[in-house]
């Protein structure tokens, strides 16, 4: 269970840390997330290398029981019962703990926030990104969101929180990062963000819009003119407390300014609009967040004209489900209708206006055939699988939001029907995942996705240090998936 590091570093009062490392028994991977929990209730959180750089004065040279506990991996128990060890702790000394992977997906390292490898750099030992402790002063940040724009991959997020005052950046702060094949980090390794700063060194607005609240962007999408050029687009909208839409509109990347220009306004219940992460297939740019269901021609003129927005359903004007003269219920593309979601779908079954055989939208546990209730997520096509996969998170799991799953479907409007779970949290929300198709490795064999984790909507009112509110990334591997 414990083998030798061979490393120690500097911490609190001159006096040499005593380090601890945590990797996944499978892999040898550093786990990050796993807390450490003395008999007294402190605790220590393993960084985005897997590390804990222990530095209680009054407990070295001295055994040390540490409780081992993670979302979604498991620890041995003791005789007694206890998921932990023993350590004889020392100044310089160090561990190796091994841990068991109940998840299907690996946990990878912390995209957001400060302190990414503090107790690796506590350690003496080497972070393998360029920004390890603090990048332009981000302590939290909600729900990424991101697009491949002349050649570099442009990040956007919403409400980022700052050191130096508890409200932060409502305006959607962004970064770029180069690709692997470009120079950029192998994503195994971590993504070396390089924010759009302020003269305060904190990371900027990009898509401040007028009006009282928060902005908040959706559906990045990156279009081509005829000449080749290349324009990214979003839609946004304006909150106000609680959490309510008063303003929808569409802006339009600066490269000079930075940030995102104003283009129009569009009605709050325009039947449809940019949402969620796009992906271009054929001729057509498909809007999804989990399901595909929006789509327009993928060209800067129609995304411009929401007129020329279709939606995917099976009911008409009236919301009754159309027929052909055969019986089979008329799926299509349709424009000025709403699109259908999952929960619409689910309506029409109970009410019997569909079949269970006609549904599109009704995801299932593969191994317990309980419904799951998609909330957010992405779709890509998969070369490895040579289908359409999804992942997202499940609304009033096990978990309120905490529970991610996987999907895959013939086409992206499905049927989506049986899925797995890849992801589990206790007591913790992980919500509005993002695959990463750019990212994939062994022809897709491999792929990456991160998301949220926060207290919030979890009924956790203890927030993990560091880790609350930021994002996590996490790589798949689909052939341990098929074999499971």
């Amino acid at each position: 269970m414990l083998t030798a590091l061979g490393l120690g570093g500097g911490c609190a009062l001159g006096q040499a840390c005593f380090v601890i490392k945590v990797v996944d028994e499978e892999t040898g991977r550093g786990v990050p997330l796993v807390e450490l929990r003395t008999v007294n209730e402190v605790s220590y959180w393993t960084d985005s290398g897997g590390v804990a750089a222990f530095d209680e004065p009054g407990l070295m040279d001295k055994r040390v029981f540490f409780f081992v506990s993670s979302h979604g991996y498991e620890f041995p128990k003791d005789g007694f019962g206890y998921r932990g060890t023993a350590l004889d702790v020392s100044p310089g000394g160090s561990a190796t703990l091994k841990i068991k992977r109940l998840n299907i997906a690996e946990r990878l390292y912390r995209m957001t926030g400060e302190g990414l490898y503090r107790d690796t750099v506590l350690a003496g030992l080497q972070p393998p990104i360029k920004q390890p402790l603090v990048n332009a002063l981000v302590l939290g940040q909600d729900s990424v969101q991101n697009a491949l724009y002349h050649g570099r991959l442009y990040w956007f997020w919403g409400d980022t929180n700052r050191p130096g005052y508890p409200l932060g950046n409502f305006h959607m702060p962004g970064a770029t990062s180069r690709l692997p094949a470009d120079g950029g980090l192998d994503p195994a390794v971590g993504v070396d963000l390089e924010y759009f700063v302020d003269q305060n060194g904190f990371a900027k607005e990009t898509c401040r819009m007028p009006g009282d609240g928060p902005t908040w962007a959706t559906g990045f999408t990156v279009l081509r003119e005829p000449d080749g050029r290349e324009r990214m687009f979003a839609a946004y909208a304006k909150i106000k407390a609680p959490m309510d839409t008063y303003q929808r509109g569409i802006v339009e990347w600066n490269d000079e300014t930075q940030q995102f220009d104003k283009r129009f306004e569009f009605p709050i219940d325009a039947p449809a609009a940019p949402y969620g992460h796009p992906f271009i297939e054929g001729e057509y740019v498909h809007f999804g967040d989990p399901y595909p269901v929006t789509r327009t021609v993928a060209d800067p003129q129609h995304f411009l004209h929401l007129t020329s927005y279709e939606c995917f359903t099976c009911v008409d004007e009236n919301g009754e489900v159309e027929r052909g003269a055969d019986g089979k219920v008329g799926w299509s593309w349709k424009q000025g209708v709403k699109a259908l979601s999952q929960e619409d779908e689910a309506k029409l079954l109970k009410d019997g206006k569909l079949k269970a055989e006609e549904a599109r939208f009704q995801l299932r546990d593969a191994q317990t055939g309980k419904p799951v209730l998609a909330h957010r997520g992405s779709v890509c096509w998969n070369e490895y699988r040579k289908r359409w996969i999804m992942i997202a998170t499940q609304q009033f799991g096990t978990s309120m939001l905490g529970e991610v799953w996987y999907a895959e479907a013939d086409s992206p409007t499905g049927p989506w029907t049986a899925a797995r779970k890849i992801v589990t949290h206790d007591k913790y929300s992980f919500y509005n995942p993002k695959q990463h198709p750019y990212f994939d490795e062994e022809g897709g064999r491999v792929i990456y996705f991160e998301g949220t984790y926060t207290k919030t909507f979890s009924g956790n009112e203890q927030g993990t240090p560091r880790y609350d509110y930021n994002q996590i990334m996490y790589r798949l591997d689909l052939a341990k998936l098929r074999s499971e």
